[in-house]
C-alpha cells in the first residue's frame, strides 16, 4: 500500500489541512477496520482516506480520523484525488467516489478538484438554552452573538452546529471549553461546531474556525464539509447566490491558513473546491 501525507485546500507546503491518504493495489481488498483505525491512528491527521479503484471511474473511500470512522470527509477526498492526478491514475474530467455517506461526483481540475456534496439539510434550530451553551463553550459574550441568528445544526454529509459572531476579533480569540463542547457534541448528535463571521464586504464570504473534540480533532484547519453546510444556510438567508465562487478562510489561528472555495450551481447541489498539494510519499511496510 502506498501513503500519502497531502496538503489540501492551499497551494503551498505546509499550510492548509492535512490528510493521510493509502493508496489500494489492484487486487487488494479493504483492510480490516482495526487496521486502518490503527494507521489513521498512529499518523494522526485529522482523517486518512483508504482508496480502492472500482471501474475506470469509480473509487471507494473509508475515512477514519485518530478515534473512529466517519462516512466522509471534504478536504480528505480532495486530496485522495490530487494524489490520483498527481500519480498519473486518473486524467482531469469527471469521475466518482463511493463513500458511506454516498455516490459523489467529483470534477478533476489541473489545479483543483471540485466535488459535489451530500445534498444540504437544516436538521434543527437550537433553543435559546441551547444557543447559550454552545456560545458559552467558546466564551463568547451576548454582545459578539449577531442579532437575530440562532444557530442551528446543518448537515452536508456531516452535522455541525453552525455559531455566528460578530466580528473577526471574536472569532479569533474564542477559547473552547472542551469537555463541553464534547458533550454538547454527544447530546445533540453532532461531528463538531462551525464557528464563522461574514465580513460585510464579502471578501472573503466567511472566515471559519471548526472544532471536533469528540472525534480527536480539537481544531481543523480546513473542514469541507462544514463549508458547504454553511455554503447551503447562507444560500437559504440569500447571502449568497446561484452559481457565485465562494471562498471561506480557515485555520489563520493555528497556523495553517487554508482556503476552501463553493458554488451552489442552479439545480441546488452543492460544490466545495481547492488545491492541494504533496509534501510526504512512501510504502506501508506490512
Amino acid at each position: 500500500m502506498q501513503l500519502f501525507i497531502v496538503d489540501a485546500f492551499t497551494d503551498q507546503l505546509f499550510d492548509g489541512n492535512q490528510a493521510g491518504v493509502v493508496l489500494l493495489r489492484a487486487e487488494q481488498t479493504f483492510p480490516e477496520d482495526s487496521l486502518m483505525q490503527a494507521i489513521a491512528a498512529e499518523l494522526k491527521h485529522s482523517e486518512t482516506a483508504f482508496v480502492k479503484q472500482m471501474d475506470t471511474d469509480i473509487f471507494q473511500l473509508r475515512y477514519f480520523t485518530p478515534e473512529g470512522e466517519v462516512p466522509f470527509c471534504g478536504h480528505a477526498t480532495i486530496s485522495v484525488f490530487t494524489v490520483l492526478r498527481e500519480q498519473g491514475k486518473i486524467a482531469c474530467g469527471n469521475l466518482l467516489a463511493q463513500t458511506n455517506a454516498g455516490r459523489l461526483n467529483v470534477s478533476v481540475e489541473p489545479d483543483r478538484i471540485w466535488l459535489e456534496m451530500p445534498q444540504g439539510e437544516i436538521i434543527k434550530t437550537l433553543s435559546q438554552e441551547e444557543s447559550d451553551q454552545d456560545y458559552a463553550a467558546y466564551q463568547i459574550q451576548a454582545a459578539e452573538q449577531p442579532r437575530g441568528f440562532q444557530p442551528c445544526v446543518v448537515k452536508a454529509g456531516l452535522a455541525d452546529v453552525l455559531l455566528s459572531v460578530r466580528s473577526k476579533e471574536a472569532l479569533d480569540h474564542a477559547i473552547q471549553n472542551r469537555e463541553e463542547v464534547i458533550r454538547l457534541s454527544r447530546e445533540l448528535g453532532l461531528v463538531g461546531m462551525h464557528l464563522f463571521f461574514c465580513p460585510e464586504n464579502g471578501e472573503p464570504t466567511a472566515y471559519c474556525r471548526n472544532f471536533a473534540p469528540l472525534f480527536g480533532i480539537d481544531e481543523e484547519s480546513a473542514t469541507g464539509t462544514a463549508n458547504a453546510a454553511l455554503t447551503y444556510y447562507l444560500g437559504k438567508q440569500n447571502r449568497i447566490q446561484p452559481n457565485q465562487i465562494n471562498s471561506f478562510v480557515q485555520g489563520e489561528a493555528m497556523g495553517k491558513r487554508s482556503v476552501i472555495q463553493s458554488r451552489i450551481d442552479s439545480d441546488g447541489s452543492i460544490w466545495i473546491g481547492g488545491s492541494a498539494v504533496i509534501s510526504i510519499r512512501g510504502e506501508l511496510k506490512l
